[in-house]
């Protein structure tokens, strides 16, 4: 038997290659890789690397002598390689072989030109005529520099000098995963579930590209000095977008990480990748292989046909949830693994409490995702939070670039080292240092608070935001810089110092020292702190221009109304309300000039739902304008705007916001909602677009997502609650929006199971689903189970104290009821409704079933109550119910009147609908059908007519009975079509009391 690699002719029985060691007894079933043929068949282990290598043994091939010099003055030893001090191409000095294999050499050089240290893998000298191993040289430096991640080594270039081929890469001090894993013997969970968890999000980005490693091992994945992990060797990847580089059928990879469909010589898919990453990731947490035979062919007939025994069986100390993950990805057929390596990379976040995906391109670190105890109305609505950090602002990564074409920049500020044993100074000057940092409109800082969450979520929490926390925040968030600091007193000043890092490398970008003449002069010296960091990150602004534009935003009455300051937001950010509102007020009183303690005051009234005590101090900010920097005074405007509902107002401090800071996620997040509230969806969606290109979190994704869907675009709603899902597997909004985009697009059994999903992740998510399912059996004419379930719902959210949910089934109880023709039921659900709650919305909806059901005072009753407020909403909510009071008494021209005005004051579905039934009534058949024609047209609205979390479909179908009526009015032929679109929907269940009347009307 002639052996592939070095040609020697051996006996046929022969186990070995007498010359070079092959395994020969396996090679009926493989042609093997250029360097896997020689090593790893064989048996022999790569060697404690510093650089990526072909995994060969050093000196492992005997034939690599077999060409001493080559062209060009190039020497090489007696075993082919060349000596140190080489200088390769008058560039390239030789500094150390790390490793050699069947395809040639690996080294550590110095790159003269470039002053820097590279691996330079060099190609056998015999092989350069070969054109295959040529093609597949240079294959591995296409496909490598596809994949850009920071967790695949990097590329540099193909060259050729001397005589030589050779691709230089990235060097790295540190070794392969192979010789760390001989080294512990074994990983715990956490540590092997991090290293895993970096591959899976390397290959995500490969897969992304098309390219299917095919070669996953320990000997593949360097570990650098800090446990960062990087994929390496793609020299036989296949990628999707370059054919015929190997033909199906052909094996290559190591057989003892081979998926089975590779060992069969299948068409591959990602798939394959994540089988191998499955046996590394077994072999980490057991410390041997899943498949251990005496020789490769047994290996690959075990995988074949046998599945791995589950870890816990292994060692019952690993936890189950990965013993799980494990043994899917070792799953024999493909189509059982995970379907990507996101999938599996969600999984793995899951179990290690991480729910925000940032590894994917930020790096090492991910962590939990903040669960804010904010009710959702102020996630969607976005208004109530976004301001109260009094600069806290989220990281971007691609937003449109400011006048001075600087890339935006993000920096957490973490906690300063208080040397002078005075608590005064404890969480006093971080906020401040935000301020000063946020005075560059490319500059972003991130929540400090949000920040502090995350970090108590990290491992051995302190519960410090100290420097190494922070860090991992950073990283995790995707944040560029974090800035430490400390103060301390020295004789009778103060010494303040503030260092910014790299997040990621932890290396200094820039300092900053000065010298405050006693306590109270200390905030004053934060603008001058903060300036040569600025000038670091990139700002071209002059200090002395700096110090101008902060003016008296730094003035505080005393440094205690700034620490107390500090107390609140924290306070607020744990959702603790009353408590920041205390503490707030504290440091208005401490401080009756002090801006950001009023803004935080209204944005705490806000979050308790109280609009008009946030309007009264949303003022109070305001009156105090002249201490706020520019970016907190179009801020504190808009916040104020939003909180009396005056839209276009809001709409144009933000515009101006994003304008002069185009990376302010903050103000693209609250212009999206601003134009939400005008229903202008087209530049809601363009708003919270950019508000994901910025940060793509959960609250702006869920915004972008109802949004598209509220717009009309259901395709677009359903895209993006999908990565929404993908971000945040546990988060209520995915499901909600993704049954909203189903429903839009009348695929209502994914919409149930969409529900049902939603219902299985939380107490809040199972009130959700209920009133989902309610308003879908409405929504096609089931009203005696839709009247079952919010009962139920109900009886379930007071039991859990959730009034405002009750509040919404009990309305859309009274409404099921009205639409079945059980007025007394109907005034029932509607007392109950308002007994639980008195917002704006449960009035409203009250009032409409007490119109329908004849209970006119009453009605009457909650419409001057509504008239009273001064909003435009409720305003607008009043006049609709005045129409249809009119409507009900056939005072045809009074209830048109209302209900035009009610649109003018605020432009909505409900009002538009109403007025619609109001023209029929008339007999205007014409204006009937263009209000009916907007209604059908705007029926994402009808989703969520408030704009918030409560489903309202069940009050679109009804559209196409009264769009049958008045094309009935024209004597148009489509009224038939109209009616029947309306038993489409609901004439299965035979509960409708239309049902009968548009029988008739049809037949007529």
């Amino acid at each position: 038997m002639q052996c592939p690699k070095c040609k020697l002719e051996n006996a046929p029985s022969a186990p070995r290659c007498v010359r070079c060691g092959l395994a020969l007894n396996e090679l009926d079933l493989t042609v093997f890789s250029d360097h896997d043929a020689e090593h790893t068949l064989a048996g022999n282990e790569s060697p404690n690397v510093e650089s990526p290598t072909d995994s060969g043994s050093p000196g492992a091939s005997e034939d690599w002598a077999a060409s001493k010099n080559v062209s060009g003055g190039i020497t090489l030893t007696p075993q082919g390689t060349l000596e140190p001090g080489t200088v390769l191409g008058q560039r390239y000095e030789i500094l150390a072989m790390l490793g050699q294999g069947g395809m040639g050499a690996v080294y550590k050089a110095r790159d003269r030109e470039l002053d820097r240290l590279v691996a330079l893998k060099v190609i056998r000298p015999e092989l350069t005529t070969n054109p295959e191993i040529l093609k597949r040289f240079k294959q591995e430096l296409i496909l490598a520099r596809q994949v850009t991640h920071r967790n695949v080594i990097r590329i540099f270039d193909l060259g050729q000098a001397d005589g030589l081929k050779f691709i230089t890469m990235e060097f790295l001090e540190g070794q392969d995963l192979r010789a760390e894993l001989k080294k512990r013997g074994k990983f715990s969970p956490e540590d092997a579930t991090r290293i895993i968890l970096q591959i899976s999000r390397a290959l995500e980005v490969a897969h992304g590209e098309g390219v299917v490693h095919r070669d996953l091992k320990p000997q593949n994945i360097m570990l650098d000095a800090n446990g960062r992990a990087y994929v390496m060797d793609f020299g036989i990847a296949r990628s999707a977008y370059l054919p015929g580089m190997t033909q199906t059928g052909a094996l290559i990879g190591t057989p003892e990480y081979m998926s089975p469909e590779q060992a069969k010589g299948e068409q591959l898919d990602e798939r394959s990748d994540l089988f191998s990453l499955g046996v590394i990731f077994y072999e980490l947490l057991a410390g041997n292989s899943p498949y251990y035979s005496e020789t490769p062919l047994a290996t690959l007939w075990r995988r074949m046909q046998e599945k791995a025994k589950p870890l816990v069986e292994v060692d019952p100390t690993i936890p189950k949830e990965i013993s799980d993950i494990v043994a899917k990805l070792l799953e024999i057929e493909p189509a059982n693994r995970f379907a990507n390596a996101g999938e599996l990379a969600l999984h793995l976040e899951s179990w290690l409490g991480i729910s925000n995906p940032t590894l994917t391109t930020t790096g090492t670190v991910v962590l939990p995702a903040i669960k804010s105890g904010l009710s959702w109305k102020w996630v969607a609505g976005g208004l109530a939070l976004l301001l109260a950090g009094g600069g806290a602002a989220f990281w971007l990564k691609n937003p449109a670039k400011p006048k001075a074409a600087h890339a935006p920049v993000s920096v957490l500020v973490a906690d300063f080292t208080n040397h002078t044993g005075d608590p005064i100074f404890d969480g006093t000057l971080e906020p401040m240092v935000n301020v000063a940092l946020e005075g560059a409109s490319f500059i972003n800082a991130f929540s400090r608070p949000d920040a502090r969450k995350l970090a108590e979520q990290l491992p051995h929490s302190s519960g410090k935001l100290d420097e190494q926390p922070a860090r991992l925040v950073a990283v995790g968030q995707g944040i560029n810089a974090v800035v430490t600091g400390e103060i301390s007193l020295r004789g009778d000043k103060y010494s303040l110092s503030a260092t910014a890092l790299d997040a990621v490398s932890g290396k200094v970008i820039g300092k900053a020292e000065v010298t405050a003449a006693n306590k109270d002069d200390v905030l004053l010296k934060i603008p001058q702190l903060a300036a040569p960091i600025r000038k670091e990150l990139g700002d071209t602004t002059s200090e002395s221009a700096q110090m101008e534009a902060a003016g008296g935003a730094f003035t505080a009455a005393s440094l205690e109304a700034v620490h107390q300051y500090g107390i609140a937001m924290d306070e607020q950010a744990a959702g603790k309300f009353e408590e920041a509102l205390q503490s707030f007020s504290k440091a208005a009183e401490l401080d009756p000039n002090f801006a950001r303690a009023y803004s935080g005051i209204s944005s705490t009234y806000g979050d308790l739902g109280r609009p008009s005590d946030a309007e009264k101090y949303a003022k109070l900010a305001m009156q105090h304008i002249d201490r706020m920097t520019e970016r907190e005074r179009y801020r504190v405007r808009g916040l104020y705007y939003s909180r009396a509902e005056n839209w276009q107002r809001c709409v144009e401090e933000y515009s101006e916001l994003v304008k002069k800071y185009p990376s302010d996620n903050i103000g693209h997040n609250n212009l999206a909602n601003c134009y939400s509230q005008l229903r202008n969806w087209p530049k809601a969606i363009e708003e919270a677009r950019a508000d994901v290109a910025i940060h793509p979190e959960a609250a702006g994704l869920a915004n972008l997502a109802l949004f598209s869907s509220y717009g009309g675009d259901f395709q677009s709603g359903e895209r993006e609650a999908r990565r929404l899902q993908q971000l945040m597997p546990k988060f209520e909004y995915g499901y909600l929006a993704m049954a909203f985009a189903q429903v839009g697009e009348g695929q209502l059994p994914q919409a149930t199971e969409s529900y049902n999903k939603l219902g299985s992740i939380s107490p809040l998510g199972a009130s959700m689903s209920t009133a989902g399912l309610a308003d879908l059996e409405l929504y096609e004419g089931r009203f005696t189970e839709a009247a079952r379930l919010l009962e139920k719902g109900a009886a379930a959210d007071l039991a859990a104290k959730a009034n405002d949910s009750a509040a919404d089934k009990y309305a859309s109880l009274a409404y099921t009821q009205t639409t079945r023709g059980n007025m007394k039921e109907a005034v029932a659900a509607a007392e109950k409704a308002l007994a639980t709650s008195q917002s704006v919305k449960t009035r409203f909806l009250a009032a409409r079933a007490f119109v329908e059901a004849g209970a006119l005072p009453k009605a009457q009753k909650l419409a001057e109550n509504l008239s009273s407020d001064i909003r435009p909403e409720p305003q607008a909510y009043a006049k609709i119910i005045d129409g249809l009071i009119a409507l009900k008494n056939k005072d045809h021209g009074k209830s048109i009147k209302d209900l035009s005005d009610a649109n003018k004051l605020l432009d909505t579905w409900i009002g538009r609908f109403d007025l619609g039934r109001a023209y029929i009534e008339a007999e205007a058949f014409t204006e009937a059908t263009s209000e009916l024609d907007r209604c059908i047209a705007r029926r994402g609205e009808s989703l969520a007519l408030f704009l918030d979390e409560a489903p309202t479909a069940g009050y679109f179908p009804i559209v196409y009975y009264f769009m049958g009526r008045a094309r009935e009015g024209l004597k148009s032929s489509g009224a038939a079509e109209s009616y029947r679109a309306y038993l489409s929907l609901r004439g299965n269940a035979g509960e409708d009391p239309l049902l009968s009347e548009i029988h008739r009307r049809l037949g007529k």
